[in-house]
């Protein structure tokens, strides 16, 4: 969603992410991907994730399960797409047309303010991800040959993690024309 925001707030929609991790963390994602949308810290999942249904029980990090939802105006929830996993993330175009549905007028979300950023140890370096993502899709591909049922669901993985490259490309470019010009 990062690199769909202006089309969100000009749908009327304010973006914010929320997840267990605590600010420091979040401080740390927010200046290594150029988030220009807050996120939020539910540590111990009771103030969102829970009160949304998205505890992930079997994971044992205690994790919440992504998911994208959309609340309206009045503070009803009208929309919402829950992933499987991590690794699965909703397209942004379904929750973007849910939002432009609302007719709402456009507005301005300032940029975060995260604090200090305190990566974790295992963070992966953003110079890494576009690696990560091709040996993933690599790897979700070679279990395709080797598991024929499972083919369409590797394919779609694929398709994903060629998204996820796609939008690091161009997050990088984002930052070093950012670099450049700063």
């Amino acid at each position: 969603m990062a690199l769909r925001h202006s089309e969100f707030t000009g749908a009327g929609a304010v973006v914010a992410a929320i997840d267990v991790d605590d600010p420091g963390r979040h401080a740390a994602m927010v200046e290594k991907l150029n988030l220009p949308f807050p996120m939020l810290s539910d540590p111990d999942r009771s103030l969102s994730i829970a009160p949304f249904d998205l505890v992930d029980e079997d994971d044992r990090r205690d994790l919440a399960i992504p998911a994208t939802i959309v609340i309206g105006p009045d503070g009803a929830e009208i929309w919402r797409s829950v992933s499987r996993d991590y690794a699965d993330r909703p397209v942004e175009d379904e929750a973007l047309d849910v939002v432009k549905a609302l007719w709402l007028d456009p507005v301005s979300q300032p940029a975060p303010t995260p604090g200090e950023p305190d990566p974790s140890p295992t963070a992966m370096p953003f110079t890494d991800m576009r690696s990560y993502f091709r040996g993933a899709k690599g790897a979700a591909l070679a279990m395709a040959r080797r598991f024929p049922d499972s083919k369409v669901e590797a394919q779609r993985y694929a398709e994903l993690m060629d998204r996820y490259m796609e939008d690091v490309t161009a997050m990088y470019r984002i930052k070093r024309a950012a670099a450049e010009a700063g």
